[in-house]
């Protein structure tokens, strides 16, 4: 995922989410300085809504981001508003795993990010996708 030059990033050490009252999305997450020793850092969510983009049906998944962090970890305020911006988009399942995925390593640039997004069953299908990337 690349940002657009004119679309600067948050300094790791400076949140401009956590103890501010935001009552939107946000189409970033935001990190701070990791601790040493921390070796994995793993979200989960069960309240990821997108839209079909075939029959803009909702969408509702369960997703699990797991990485490994190098420099920064990602703050979780900013992680619950920037999955809250999918809520009206719509996507693929697996385009989202891969979104999700490419976000988190182009802002906390973790030595490894892996996401895996499953879509509650409509119609009786479940899908599962997984986007596992590396630096």
């Amino acid at each position: 995922m690349n940002r657009p030059e004119s679309e600067q990033l948050p300094e790791p050490d400076t949140l401009t989410v956590l103890g501010s009252t935001v009552r939107h999305a946000i189409d970033h997450v935001e990190v701070f300085p990791a601790p040493a020793n921390v070796t994995s850092v793993r979200f989960t969510s069960d309240e990821l809504s997108s839209v079909c983009p075939v029959t803009q049906q909702p969408d509702l998944s369960h997703v699990i981001i797991e990485y490994t962090p190098d420099r920064h970890c990602i703050e979780s305020k900013s992680l619950k508003l920037y999955l809250w911006s999918f809520r009206d988009r719509a996507v693929f399942a697996e385009a989202l795993a891969a979104e999700i995925a490419g976000e988190v390593m182009l802002t906390a640039q973790p030595q490894r990010v892996k996401v895996t997004l499953t879509q509650r069953p409509r119609g009786g299908i479940e899908v599962q996708a997984v986007s596992d990337l590396e630096r």
